[in-house]
């Protein structure tokens, strides 16, 4: 769970050091609703970049920012709908957008979600411990971010076949870079390189996204209101939301079902993976080209029993769709098929898993056959920025971008997706999934075989998680009083 013990000492040692750096923690209920920021803060933010390594920012965690690089103010949730030209399906598709926040990436929340618990409470202590951010990618872009606004020691974890873009930037951020073997899916390789830190005597906390419920909550709350107001926005009079269509990852974003279907009691929550690790689908595993979504493993935080659909997908579609969003003969191809113009302009907002999970929500629309009425969510993590030098691989790889290619990947790998690869779950594939946990979290990384029950058979297990909400959003107001800043 998050332990909200408080430890004296080091709390005061903690407030010392934000008290230095000049700092002011957001709330949750400030980050749902930025019309609660200071209007002194505000004003701070017109003169910064989006990106600046600056305490201000943090009140820029928000899908609410205003979408632009420098002194953007606020407004509504930052999301695209998708034409029916581009998926192919009636169905009305639409994605929050992360490329507006810090990073570039909504993982920043995630590792803001992971660390002010233990900042406020007194448990971590930034003048003494170093952080420690295990991740596929972007996850670790943000703890370093944070840590850096901190001045923190920090360790970035993360595979080193990423993309080149997340090693440039962590070089300037994080105190160190520490690269394990493999890919995206290598996740084990990542926790092992934990364990041999932990063993190694130095003063560290390890903030895990797929184990820290920080990172549930916060998109539990921020994200899920987030698209709760997209849809009251959206929703006409005789529409239908259908349900939230995520690559799982760290199972951090897909939280936000758990919110939605409080409110939307008959919507869905469909879980995605790479075919080429077929964790969920069948307890596989393999290796792939889908960045950032983690593998071979079911994350501690990750709530199965309440998903109600798998959706596995072929990484070459990933591979040849960003090819085709991406380039100047695939932006042609587009607009001859119909595609509106000001809208390829948008194209560049979806990375690698944004586009898997547009993909998937493309599947999701068929397997039920959804039609105009109907919404499906998804979300676009972050942007195709992080991906340049996959492109220019790409081009060494196979050559320059041809008509021939675009013609190909569209009628293939977009209007031809089918609902190959997809698993409608019943009580005992949840059950299944769920039990893949007792391997790596209480074999191997020490979580107990009690809570791994309970996580299952407690009705109160998620929702006590959930209700830790205010008590958190309360520990700040008071962490930030004792700072004297506000």
């Amino acid at each position: 769970m998050i332990d909200l013990t408080i430890n004296k000492d080091r709390l005061e040692q903690t407030i010392e050091r934000i008290r230095e750096r000049n700092f002011i923690i957001p709330t949750f209920a400030q980050m749902k609703a930025p019309s609660m920021i200071p209007d002194s803060i505000k004003e701070k933010l017109r003169s910064l970049e989006l990106w600046d390594v600056t305490p201000e920012n943090l009140f820029r965690i928000t899908w609410k920012n205003e979408p632009t690089p420098k002194g953007g103010g606020y407004g509504g949730v930052n999301y695209l709908e998708i034409p029916s030209s581009l998926t192919g399906v009636d169905a009305r598709i639409i994605a929050l957008v992360g490329k507006w926040m810090p990073t570039g990436s909504h993982k920043v929340g995630a590792a803001f979600g992971c660390l002010v618990p233990p900042l406020v409470t007194g448990q971590f202590d930034p003048t003494t411990q170093k952080a420690v951010w295990p991740s596929t990618g972007n996850y670790c872009r943000g703890g370093a971010y944070d840590s850096s606004l901190l001045a923190c020691e920090s360790i970035a974890i993360l595979p080193e076949g990423m993309s080149q873009e997340r090693f440039d930037w962590l070089s300037n951020i994080a105190g160190e870079v520490i690269k394990t073997p493999g890919t995206e899916s290598n996740v084990k390789e990542i926790f092992d390189k934990c364990w041999e830190l932990r063993s190694s005597g130095e003063d560290l906390m390890i903030f895990n996204q797929f184990d820290e419920f920080g990172n549930y909550l916060w998109h539990y709350e921020i994200t899920g209101h987030a698209m709760e107001e997209v849809l009251k926005k959206e929703l006409r009079q005789n529409d239908n939301y259908a349900g939230v269509v995520l690559t799982t990852g760290s199972a951090g974003t897909i939280a936000c079902g758990d919110y939605l279907k409080q409110i939307f009691p008959t919507s869905r929550i469909a879980a995605g993976e790479a075919w080429q690790c077929p964790t969920l689908l069948e307890n596989g595993f393999g290796e792939h080209r889908i960045e950032g979504i983690g593998d071979k493993h079911v994350p501690w935080i990750h709530n199965v029993k309440n998903t109600d659909m798998v959706i596995a997908l072929d990484d070459n579609v990933i591979v040849n769709l960003a090819r085709l969003f991406n380039e100047p003969a695939g932006h042609k191809y587009l607009v001859e098929k119909g595609v509106p113009e000001a809208f390829i302009e948008n194209l560049e907002l979806l990375g690698f898993s944004s586009i898997a999970n547009l993909a998937m929500a493309i599947k999701f629309a068929k397997y039920y056959e959804l039609g105009e009425n109907d919404i499906v969510l998804t979300v676009f993590t972050d942007s195709m920025e992080l991906y340049q030098s996959r492109l220019k691989e790409m081009h060494e790889e196979f050559g320059k971008y041809q008509e021939k290619e675009a013609a190909a990947h569209f009628a293939r790998d977009l209007h031809g997706l089918k609902t190959d690869h997809m698993l409608e779950t019943r009580y005992t594939d949840r059950r299944r999934i769920h039990n893949l946990k007792y391997y790596t979290w209480v074999e191997q990384q020490g979580r107990t075989y009690e809570e791994i029950i309970a996580q299952w058979h407690d009705r109160d297990y998620w929702t006590s998680i959930q209700a830790l909400l205010p008590k958190i959003d309360q520990l700040i107001v008071e962490f930030n009083e004792r700072v004297g800043l506000i």
